[in-house]
């Protein structure tokens, strides 16, 4: 299929299930923190399906007034492991590099946490292909509220979004790109997610993430 969107002015990329692959230890460090409050642990499609907003947005209605305890054992659970369990998913790493060789800002906007962010970036080596990584805590508010976006393109000193491009695989991201107004591009089927998708209407919808280079071929740059 064809897309006609505007060529990007920017690119800014989702972290988890995007560009890398952290499931295991997300799953392994939530159902810490959920065993721990005595409540049963998650199955990994449940954790797929569920966890989409920040921690400081879904802890405290988890698990109310001790959410401070489950946040703490999760984190120590999380980073005892991350950067060991950390893996990129196919294709991340040449999309990536591929389009900030070609002189492309990049930006992650990610509801990780945004030191946890940066220690995973740091671990691949991707540091140099993003102008910015912004994390869950860096804005005053998380996805899906545009503050992470308008802080990820700062130093563009953008007066509009049309013509930002944001990746991700969730509704959560298109929604947030909606928030923003910039360009909602989501890749993979966002499973579990069909009507929500079809409510918010990405201004495109990819089978693989390698599909972005065609994306911004067909735009009318070249990569």
């Amino acid at each position: 299929m064809t897309w006609h969107l505007p060529p990007p002015r920017a690119i800014l990329f989702d972290w988890d299930n995007t560009l890398v692959d952290t499931w295991g230890t997300i799953q392994a460090a939530l159902n810490a923190a959920l065993t721990a409050m005595g409540f049963p642990a998650w199955s990994m499609e449940e954790c797929r399906i569920r966890v989409r907003a920040s921690l400081r947005d879904t802890f405290p209605r988890m698990f109310g007034e001790r959410w401070p305890e489950a946040r703490d054992i999760f984190y120590a659970t999380y980073r005892a492991s991350h950067l060991e369990t950390l893996r990129a998913l196919p294709e991340a790493e040449r999309v990536t590099s591929s389009l900030a060789c070609q002189g492309h800002f990049l930006g992650v906007v990610s509801n990780k946490t945004g030191p946890l962010l940066r220690a995973e970036a740091a671990k691949l080596g991707w540091e140099r292909n993003f102008g910015r990584l912004v994390g869950a805590g860096d804005a005053k508010v998380d996805k899906p509220a545009p503050d992470p976006i308008y802080l990820a393109t700062q130093e563009l000193g953008l007066s509009t979004y049309k013509d930002v491009w944001y990746v991700g695989d969730a509704a959560i991201d298109v929604e947030c790109a909606r928030h923003a107004g910039c360009i909602a591009i989501l890749v993979g089927p966002a499973a579990g997610e069909e009507d929500r998708i079809k409510q918010l209407s990405p201004e495109a919808q990819l089978p693989e993430l390698a599909d972005v280079l065609d994306l911004v071929r067909q735009s009318g740059l070249t990569i």
